[in-house]
């Protein structure tokens, strides 16, 4: 009979991302690029989609990528929503509307950070590392790219 070492080296789960936009072309591009990064994706275009996929997933969320302006969503109230369904994930704004006043608001309801519309997808990806890594830690205030 042969003996194995009692310790199994385990392997790290995928970081779990959701992204929230209602532009087809943005989610899939969005999707793509962290899927070859190895994250798992879970996409919706809608603010109710978004609330839908919290609630009902088996597995938390490590980040959420999420749009300002959405058909049924055009302000901060979804992410102080999200922030209260799922409180250990970090939350990055996409906007094209990145007034001082929806940064600062943002921010203050605990955004991780807020991304202005068009971005690079490299530089998207990046952000969702470094925001994964940041994990449970308080958010970084003036964090505006």
């Amino acid at each position: 009979m042969r003996d194995f070492p009692q310790s199994v080296q385990k392997i790290p789960a995928a970081l779990r991302v959701l992204v929230v936009d209602d532009e087809s072309l943005i989610r899939w591009s969005v999707a793509e690029t962290l899927t070859e990064r190895g994250y798992e994706v879970v996409e919706t275009g809608d603010a109710a989609g978004a609330r839908s996929a919290i609630r009902d997933s088996q597995d938390r969320f490590d980040v959420v990528l999420l749009d300002l302006r959405l058909p049924d969503s055009d302000d901060l109230a979804l992410l102080e929503s999200i922030r209260c369904l799922s409180p250990d994930a970090q939350v990055v704004l996409m906007t094209a509307f990145g007034r001082p006043e929806v940064v600062r608001g943002a921010l203050q309801l605990g955004a991780y950070g807020v991304i202005n519309k068009p971005f690079e997808m490299h530089a998207m990806a990046d952000l969702v590392g470094e925001a994964a890594a940041a994990g449970g830690s308080a958010s970084r205030s003036g964090t505006h790219w």
